[in-house]
């Protein structure tokens, strides 16, 4: 048995404990389901009219740790199924009789049960032996939350108890220590702090608007974007926020996406929609003029607004909205090009995230995602094209030494892709990134390339990102770096402190100075003392703060205090310029 399945064996287990020990405290509470997850498990109850809070949470901790000790058995029962309704309904466990009934349908013949001293439930299992195996392991309830029962709205609302556990009391607070220090850097809190974007209930949820700071910060990474990918050959682009339905009608993906796209307009006679995704743009931008195998991989890119719709339960500051800006792009090559094609996307992504600071296979790695041939529902019927696709992909990532791991039924609807996974702030992983390996758009738009021969031929298409979602990307640059940017990214890269009333038309002109040298620099002119100004600036996380007063006016050079540092230095002027234009040109 692996590492990874006695780990879920032992959480699935401890969430029993729990609802024994919920169980002993609230004698007529009523269960529904306790699965393990990922870093620990949760149990949803139904406490009917008796109110549980979060200080109850030691208590059910408490009792776990009395059930541990005892040492008691995992004993499995079977029961014939309509035995075990009848059984339900007489106890009155609303929830496991729904259930076993759903079994009954699948035509399921007997259930089991898992009985820990006075306390059985249904389950299949496994469990560990007995409870007294778990007393090395570290867990912790966490919270409360409310859950609907089997995710309808329409159903009971059910008391969902979170928690954490590990092998180890050890990893256990390390994993706790990590939380605390995500918490912190939480790009929410950072964001308001540091003023670089706000929400607005009268916007509307999901719907971002960034503040002078943090439209610094996007318009550097779109700049950064563009300008890397013209370097490479891509051809920028800028096509319509809407479309008519057609489009996406055409290419498959009303069907597929419609619950998550914003409804159809009725416009005179067409029907428009916001788009979700610009492939389609894109491939009617390719079919405006006729291209031969020379134009051969034609890169389309574009920054490009897209809008979908996410449940308000999901959206979450950045990292889940409802309009985002993609740095997209769609390559579209001959059958045989697409390996050296994504070859060299990976590398361009592989750069950005140099770029960011990011260690391959530390900070970021690559899921190859996969169809499921039996799924023609999800996607596209061709068995042949999907093996093809695959191994191409699996084939680059294995020349590339890419660390990669598989996963069943993650692809798109038209073709496998490469996810790359960046490891969050608080340990867990977050697709950032994409390259998607299309066999079926370029037949759906009869997409055509002259070959060799002087023939129609079809082509493929890899659609890619270089540095994902901006919106998702800012959210992870600023948990990564606590809101202390590179200076390149850093809304604010000169922070001028006046003294005195004597000292601002000084501070100004230096200001005008460093302007004019494509340097972003902000005056502290305020009436407050130089300690709460340089303390204000500090919390502000500028690279580089500067303290004028009548010494430094009579002097040659610069007094500057490096970020993270109590004591200043003296630099020339221009000098001090020219540190900044090349932290700024390198990206170090």
């Amino acid at each position: 048995m692996n590492k990874e399945k006695d780990l879920e064996i032992m959480r699935h287990s401890l969430s029993h404990v729990m609802a024994a020990a919920v169980k002993s405290l609230w004698p007529k509470v009523k269960f529904a389901i306790g699965p393990a997850i990922e870093n620990g498990f949760y149990y949803d109850f139904d406490f009917g009219k008796e109110k549980v809070s979060e200080e109850d949470l030691k208590k059910i901790e408490k009792k776990m740790e009395e059930i541990i000790k005892r040492d008691l058995k995992f004993e499995k029962s079977e029961m014939k199924i309509n035995e075990a309704i009848e059984r339900e309904k007489k106890s009155g466990q609303i929830y496991k009789m729904e259930l076993i009934e759903d079994l009954k349908k699948e035509d399921e013949r007997k259930v089991s049960y898992y009985r820990l001293g006075e306390f059985e439930d249904l389950c299949r299992g496994p469990h560990v032996a007995a409870s007294g195996k778990l007393k090395n392991a570290g867990f912790k309830l966490t919270k409360l939350a409310g859950a609907y029962w089997r995710g309808d709205e329409k159903r009971p609302m059910l008391t969902r108890i979170y928690a954490v556990a590990f092998a180890s009391k050890k990893e256990l607070e390390d994993y706790l220590k990590m939380v605390e220090e995500a918490e912190k850097r939480d790009h929410r809190k950072i964001g308001q702090d540091l003023k670089l974007f706000v929400f607005s209930d009268l916007v509307g949820k999901g719907l971002p608007t960034f503040g002078p700071k943090g439209a610094v910060i996007k318009r550097e990474l779109e700049r950064f974007a563009v300008d890397e990918e013209i370097k490479r050959g891509y051809h920028h682009v800028v096509t319509p926020d809407l479309a008519k339905v057609d489009l996406y009608k055409k290419s498959g993906h009303y069907p597929y996406y419609k619950d998550t796209m914003y409804p159809v307009m009725k416009i005179d006679e067409e029907e428009l929609i916001l788009r979700p995704m610009t492939c389609p743009h894109h491939f009617m931008f390719y079919k405006s003029e006729p291209h031969s195998y020379r134009d051969l991989p034609y890169r389309i890119a574009e920054i490009a607004h897209q809008y979908r719709y996410e449940k308000s339960g999901e959206l979450s500051g950045l990292t889940r909205v409802r309009m985002f800006c993609l740095a997209d792009a769609h390559i579209i090559c001959a059958k045989e090009q697409a390996k050296q094609v994504i070859r060299e996307v990976l590398e361009l992504i592989d750069f950005a995230n140099q770029t960011f600071g990011m260690v391959k296979g530390v900070d970021y790695r690559y899921r190859l995602s996969l169809g499921d041939r039996k799924d023609d529902k999800k996607y596209y019927k061709d068995d042949a094209s999907w093996k093809y696709a695959e191994n191409v992909l699996r084939e680059v990532l294995k020349d590339v030494k890419a660390p990669f791991f598989e996963a069943d039924n993650e692809a798109a609807f038209y073709g496998p892709k490469i996810d790359i996974q960046v490891k969050k702030a608080n340990g867990q992983e977050e697709t950032a990134f994409t390259v998607q390996y299309d066999f079926v758009m370029a037949e759906r738009f009869e997409l055509t390339f002259t070959n060799k021969e002087g023939k129609d031929e079809r082509p493929i298409v890899i659609h890619r990102s270089s540095i994902g979602c901006l919106e998702r990307t800012i959210a992870f640059l600023i948990e990564r770096y606590a809101g202390a940017f590179p200076v390149w990214l850093s809304p604010v890269q000169v922070k001028i402190i006046s003294v005195g009333e004597s000292h601002i038309e000084f501070c100004q002109k230096l200001a005008g100075d460093f302007r004019g040298e494509d340097i972003r620099v902000e005056v502290d002119e305020s009436n407050e003392t130089v300690g709460n100004k340089i303390r204000k600036a500090v919390g502000e996380k500028a690279p580089y703060i500067l303290v004028v007063g009548d010494k430094e006016m009579g002097s040659k050079k610069l007094a500057v205090r490096d970020r993270g540092s109590r004591e200043t230095r003296e630099i020339e002027k221009d000098k001090f310029i020219a540190e900044i234009r090349e932290k700024v040109r390198s990206k170090k």
